[in-house]
């Protein structure tokens, strides 16, 4: 056997141990996090939070035939003429404290196999508070089986930079729940939607990949793996990114394993983690003190720091409404 052979065969073998060791790493970490969602579930937060998965899911389930079909973007909203006097106290504070803040337009983005029903109370929140136009994008259901992060990217962009035009808005807000985050984050990083995307907000998206995506053997479930090559080029350096963000994560989510794979670090980035203790995945979207946290941040024009890197707040719902910002030196535990 050749020299070069040999060496071929060393650096195989080599790498083979490593993704071995990886392995029993991503093992040993699943079944400590499976361990803290148990215990999670078992307090009264953690079932009251199983309940209200448990409805949402079922009222989801009616709303979800309907989500399917694709909404009108409404590019003017109620804020085309500029008056006031009929408009609801809410509204109408925005409107005349920021009217820029309220004509810009958020973008809402699905998970996987989902559509824009799963956003029906957060879009009805963000109106009420005063934001002229909130607009839900459907990509296809067979990105699971046949889809492709990057692609999806690129379908969003061009949603963004149609409803850009449509609205004369010079950029607008994103959120995404689940693999819509991600989807979100390609786009903004990679594609430079970081010129036209002021704020990020992701609902449980599995910034640092999932275990669950090893059930589907799909091009899209393996980017989703933990130490896949999409989320290795999401880990490289983002020098002048200028969108900033906001990750939600929940350590009752039953999807995100370990759940801490929902909170995004990243060096060049500038964001701040929300923790919450007892809502599941589906329920992210519509938990009242999460839809309280997009709406601050989305509305307070020094909604973080300014500065790169992750900075932690948890938010428990033992104390409603109450943030937490916490030092740069901590990460997600």
């Amino acid at each position: 056997m050749g020299k070069d052979a040999t060496t071929g065969l060393l650096g195989l073998a080599g790498e083979l141990l490593q993704q071995a060791r990886h392995g029993v790493d991503g093992v040993r970490d699943a079944s400590a996090e499976t361990l803290r969602f148990v215990r999670s579930l078992l307090t009264p937060g953690g079932l009251r939070g199983a309940t209200m998965e448990t409805a949402w899911l079922a009222a989801h389930a009616v709303l979800y035939p309907w989500g399917a079909l694709a909404e009108q973007l409404r590019p003017e909203g109620p804020y085309g003429s500029y008056r006031t006097d009929g408009l609801p106290p809410m509204q109408r504070g925005l409107v005349c404290s920021d009217l820029e803040a309220a004509g810009t337009p958020i973008v809402l983005v699905h998970g996987i196999g989902d559509n824009r029903s799963i956003f029906t109370f957060l879009a009805a929140a963000l109106r009420r508070r005063g934001f002229g136009v909130v607009h839900a994008v459907n990509y296809s259901v067979l990105t699971a089986l046949t889809g492709d992060v990057r692609a999806a990217a690129e379908y969003l962009g061009r949603c963004l930079e149609r409803i850009r035009e449509q609205t004369g808005a010079e950029s607008v807000h994103v959120i995404g729940h689940s693999l819509g985050g991600v989807i979100a984050r390609y786009h903004v990083q990679k594609q430079g939607g970081d010129g036209h995307v002021r704020s990020l907000v992701t609902l449980g998206s599995p910034h640092a990949g999932t275990m669950t995506a090893y059930l589907l053997p799909t091009r899209l479930a393996r980017q989703l793996r933990p130490g896949s090559k999409l989320l290795g080029e999401l880990a490289e350096p983002a020098p002048g990114c200028r969108t900033r963000f906001l990750a939600v994560w929940s350590e009752l989510d039953q999807v995100m394993i370990p759940q801490r794979t929902a909170c995004l670090t990243h060096p060049d980035l500038d964001v701040l983690n929300h923790r919450v203790r007892d809502v599941g995945h589906l329920s992210l979207p519509v938990d009242p003190t999460i839809v309280h946290t997009v709406l601050t941040h989305l509305t307070r024009s020094d909604g973080l720091s300014g500065h790169p890197g992750a900075q932690d707040s948890d938010l428990g719902h033992t104390i409603p409404d109450t943030e937490c910002h916490l030092s740069k030196s901590q990460t997600c535990q």
